[in-house]
């Protein structure tokens, strides 16, 4: 089966494409590569890979697949918050975009990666996917709008899946530190401070990177009408903010808890059950937790030795990132690459 992996030089695709690549699929990726000076760790998987960002995707990008993981957009709720329209245009308009056109091209599975950030804010009762949708933030939003899009274009076809992705956490070259598991290690680890940006009562439920990446592998194989245009939560734990800052105190060595000024709930408060993908797709099987990650993590802090300049500025902080790369001029105040930029970034199939 041949495979189109949008967003595949990212924090996640980073991971997932190996794994696709261990289990026999041929592989190619479409991505911006936005974040092409961030590899912090290892080296980047190497596919044919076409540089375009996925607002200009074609059907000729697409001719040839017989499935599409999009992975690829603005990815967290401080990139949404810079510019709403921005990630309504990328992560909505442009990802249902993206499935028409790999409907008419003739991919026929579509696997959208949605995000638990459609629950918003639905306290500390558990919830699944029959839940009302209740986003707080723009990236929420973006998703519950892609996510209807997407499913309306299900036919006999054309298969979407939605993968409603827990919080992240874990090791990738292309790490994202405004993760709240991997950004408390770091500053555990660089400062002796687990720094609580709430005041830690939230829920959150938290998944693996490399878990997230055997979830999207499970629902690539699974016979059609166990997936066709369903959802699911891809979610293995569940903490309140200040249980897995006690679990990063217990793994870095003497540390201390910090609030920051003014810290209070946040709104962004969910439990989420993961059930239905274990009970659907048997052949997904989590291998970590928090605490293994959090290990995993401090280990490779060490090996760097990351200072908080590094994981709160523009070398790895996404939005601090984007908005260097705007006021350099590498891309416009739309994300897009410069012409210059996308010269440089030519590449094919």
């Amino acid at each position: 089966m041949r495979v189109l992996v949008t967003g595949n030089l990212g924090y996640i695709g980073c991971i997932l494409t190996p794994l696709l690549l261990e289990r026999g699929y041929d592989v190619a990726g479409l991505d911006s590569d936005l974040f092409g000076n961030c590899t912090f760790h290892g080296s980047v998987p190497r596919v044919p890979t076409l540089l375009k960002d996925i607002r200009d995707v074609e059907v000729a990008d697409l001719a040839g697949f017989d499935a599409l993981i999009h992975l690829a957009g603005l990815s967290n709720d401080p990139l949404g918050d810079l510019n709403p329209d921005l990630t309504m245009e990328v992560n909505h308009l442009a990802s249902v975009r993206l499935a028409k056109l790999a409907r008419e091209a003739g991919v026929r599975r579509f696997l959208f990666s949605s995000s638990c950030s459609t629950y918003g804010a639905a306290g500390d009762d558990l919830i699944d996917e029959s839940a009302t949708f209740n986003p707080v933030t723009p990236y929420g939003r973006s998703k519950v709008l892609a996510e209807e899009g997407i499913s309306a274009l299900a036919s006999s076809s054309f298969t979407p899946v939605f993968l409603r992705n827990a919080t992240a956490y874990g090791l990738s070259p292309r790490l994202r530190f405004d993760l709240v598991l991997n950004n408390l290690v770091a500053w555990a680890y660089s400062t002796g401070r687990i720094f609580l940006k709430s005041d830690g009562t939230p829920w959150r439920p938290i998944v693996h990177i490399e878990d997230i990446s055997r979830a999207f592998i499970a629902a690539l194989d699974a016979p059609v009408d166990l997936v066709h245009n369903r959802a699911f939560n891809v979610a293995v734990e569940n903490f309140r903010i200040s249980e897995l800052a006690g679990i990063v105190g217990e793994v870095v060595p003497g540390c201390r808890i910090d609030y920051a000024d003014g810290a209070g709930p946040d709104k962004r408060c969910y439990r989420v059950d993961g059930g239905l993908l274990y009970r659907t797709l048997p052949a997904f099987q989590p291998r970590w937790t928090a605490r293994r990650g959090a290990e995993e993590l401090y280990a490779a802090y060490r090996d760097t030795e990351i200072t908080p300049d590094d994981f709160e500025g523009p070398r790895y902080k996404r939005i601090d990132h984007l908005k260097m790369l705007i006021q350099t001029g590498r891309v416009d105040q739309t994300l897009r690459a410069t012409e210059q930029k996308e010269t440089h970034a030519a590449a094919a199939f």
